[in-house]
């Protein structure tokens, strides 16, 4: 039986992993390069498929696989927290914010452990899998839970910064991941600070928040169609959605004349709830949410189909900006063709 892998080996494979273009991909390398340098830092697994070969095969006293009982992972999480260990739990977002929201609450936020709960397949991430793995709801439950710090990626390369930034944070964090590879979002040079917001365009006319890969870059493409029409917008990428960047989202209620957000998320609750909950306490402007709509998807599709039928693309966010400058109602369609609908 060979050996573990040598870390030349492991580097390489690690580097390989990034140029998956997935922030799932990204942020497994990163927690490998992390509990390398530091052993407290475990992986607790519940059969998510490729993290027993990239992560135990390496770590081995730092893996364990608790299997599929999201309860017991994060109980199990919860315990050796207690002890010092600093786990990152791995497991779906929909089975996190649902199935295991007991012992989330209970045994982690309460006690103010630090839990890194990461969930992939969130959102529509895992469209073909139909409503039991959808994750619509999990931002609205985890930003309600006191104590817990909740941040979602624009891409892989800012996946790694928020995994560096969020292994050390006080408390527990939860970390919300796609499943698939999209397309890289150019941050310039801006770094990555948890609560503050990331500038991507300016913009005098209207503002776009958004938060999530496809989200921020519907917002750009979004910008790039209104920018066509004489439209300024500016771009904020929200990534961290608790604690809210509030003096960002003031800022642009106050310099614009309304705000759009975009999520990959139910409307209630989300990103688009928390910047209307900031903006009616401290500066009030007219915001338009573009997020997926309140029903269960019904039809098998990618990632991408699924957020246009349900309400989300750069047309809906064009249509929202619009609306906000013309002060009427949005009325765009939610267009459920079979085009869309096709995996």
């Amino acid at each position: 039986m060979s050996g573990p892998p040598s870390a030349h080996g492991t580097a390489r494979r690690a580097a390989e992993d990034r140029q998956d273009g997935s922030d799932r991909a990204a942020y497994r390398a990163t927690l490998l390069e992390l509990a390398r340098a530091d052993s407290r830092i475990w992986c607790l697994d519940s059969d998510m498929g490729g993290l027993e070969k990239q992560f135990e095969a390496v770590l081995p006293q730092q893996y364990v696989d608790l299997g599929i009982a999201e309860a017991n992972l994060m109980s199990v999480a919860a315990a050796l927290a207690g002890t010092g260990i600093l786990p990152f739990v791995n497991t779906m977002a929909a089975f996190a914010s649902a199935r295991a929201l007991e012992q989330v609450k209970i045994d982690i936020a309460y006690h103010r452990l630090p839990v890194r709960i990461v969930a992939t397949h969130s959102g529509l991430s895992a469209g073909h899998l139909g409503p039991t793995h959808h994750a619509q709801q999990d931002l609205a439950v985890m930003r309600s839970l006191p104590n817990m710090t909740v941040m979602t990626p624009a891409d892989a390369a800012e996946t790694v910064r928020m995994v560096n930034a969020a292994a050390y944070l006080p408390g527990p964090v939860y970390i919300r991941l796609g499943r698939g590879p999209t397309d890289p979002v150019h941050h310039g040079d801006a770094g990555f600070t948890v609560g503050e917001a990331v500038e991507l365009r300016a913009g005098g006319d209207v503002t776009i928040i958004a938060a999530g890969s496809y989200p921020v870059l519907f917002a750009l493409e979004a910008a790039e169609q209104l920018a066509e029409q004489g439209i300024d917008a500016a771009v904020l990428n929200m990534h961290t959605i608790k604690p809210l960047d509030v003096t960002a989202v003031v800022r642009a209620a106050g310099s614009t004349a309304g705000i759009v957000t975009v999520e990959d998320h139910a409307l209630l609750g989300g990103l688009g709830g928390a910047v209307a909950e900031a903006v009616a306490e401290h500066e009030p402007t007219r915001v338009l949410r573009v997020g997926v709509r309140d029903a269960f998807s019904s039809k098998p599709g990618s990632h991408r189909a699924q957020l246009s039928a349900g309400g989300v693309s750069p047309h809906h966010v064009v249509a929202a900006a619009k609306a906000v400058l013309s002060g009427r109602s949005c009325t765009t369609t939610v267009h459920n063709t079979a085009k869309e609908t096709a995996s």
